[in-house]
């Protein structure tokens, strides 16, 4: 195992996509960066998500501002470091079943097209041309934004950090950080080293790490489960193996559904407090089966699970402590892929005009 050097003008700790943009963008900067992570590269929350990255964040128009920043960069990506991505078009549509939900949608698309969020009103027929899963009579209008793409996040992550090493940058595998001193010397099972900043970015750990520089960052790791369907069987619909299927939210209960392969993967957060799992996946399968009625009764089984970094208005947290060098990116709600770009981006602009 090499070691560790002892200092670097950045320590970042965490190795996702936040940690490995934030890497690539500061090396890239000319800044000597050193890089820990307690796992494998991309091996915590980048590694469970649904693969997505999108514009549209309904009622976040902030988010989708950071988003279309971080989208303009996926598309340039290979030339910067080196690594295609392989982009999918699949496009993203928020389900309305109530009045209300439409007219809180026109309120807010103002907002959301000065953030530069291409996102429309469409009508119930639209909608069931682009998923022919829902039902007839399910739904009175959807939002449609086109700007949705599958990516593999771990192909980000791998890309961010042969860019980041590309351009200097030490990146240190199954190292965690044990403590934080007050002169920013950070101790791991492999030495210390001295850093001139820390860079936290690690993900649902990012409260923990703070805690240890005493920076207090108000955010609560949140599970998430993900499941798959079995392969359906609509012999008078959509041949889901080869009709991929966009990215389609209910907007009232958060259910998401997307084609995967040959099944559909879908996810509705996790079971309530007191809740119990079948009583969670009996509401999953109510929902599934009004505004889908050829999911009705389909049986439900674990994809994979994890946690992700949760802000309490899920809004991420990108800054710095006003007393020392410890900056931070933090609190994505599940949406770090979709904002990795612009996070390193900050983040190394907030260093660098030091």
């Amino acid at each position: 195992m090499n070691a560790l050097p002892d200092r670097a003008d950045a320590v970042v700790i965490g190795g996702g996509v936040i940690g490995t943009s934030a890497a690539h963008h500061l090396a890239e900067a000319g800044v000597d960066t050193v890089l820990l992570e307690r796992g494998s590269l991309g091996g915590g929350a980048s590694a469970h998500t649904a693969g997505m990255v999108r514009t549209y964040f309904p009622g976040d128009p902030h988010t989708g501002r950071m988003a279309v920043r971080s989208l303009n960069a996926y598309h340039e990506f290979a030339g910067r470091t080196g690594a295609p991505l392989g982009l999918r078009r699949l496009g993203f549509m928020v389900l309305f079943t109530d009045e209300q939900q439409i007219a809180a949608f026109e309120a807010g698309l103002p907002a959301q097209r000065a953030a530069g969020v291409g996102v429309h009103l469409i009508s119930a027929a639209e909608a069931r041309a682009l998923n022919p899963l829902i039902g007839e009579h399910a739904v009175l209008a959807a939002a449609w934004s086109p700007e949705a793409y599958h990516v593999d996040g771990l192909d980000i992550v791998r890309g961010y950090a042969a860019g980041a090493r590309n351009h200097g940058a030490r990146l240190f595998t199954h190292t965690p950080v044990t403590r934080i001193d007050d002169d920013n010397t950070v101790h791991t099972p492999r030495g210390c080293i001295k850093a001139d900043s820390i860079v936290c970015t690690a993900g649902p750990w990012s409260g923990e790490v703070a805690g240890m520089a005493s920076v207090d960052l108000p955010m609560t790791p949140r599970a998430i489960e993900m499941l798959f369907t079995d392969v359906p069987d609509v012999p008078d619909g959509p041949d889901t193996a080869h009709h991929e299927l966009p990215m389609t939210m209910h907007a009232t209960s958060g259910l998401r559904i997307r084609s995967w392969k040959d099944r559909i993967l879908l996810a509705m957060g996790m079971p309530g407090a007191g809740e119990t799992r079948e009583a969670w996946l009996g509401r999953i399968s109510g929902h599934l089966g009004t505004l889908f009625p050829a999911l009705d009764g389909i049986g439900l089984h674990r994809a994979w699970s994890g946690d992700f970094d949760a802000s309490p208005n899920n809004t991420a947290f990108i800054g710095e402590h006003p007393t020392r060098r410890f900056l931070y990116a933090a609190g994505f709600t599940g949406a770090g892929l979709c904002q990795a770009p612009a996070a390193g981006e900050k983040l190394r602009d907030l260093l660098i005009v030091k």
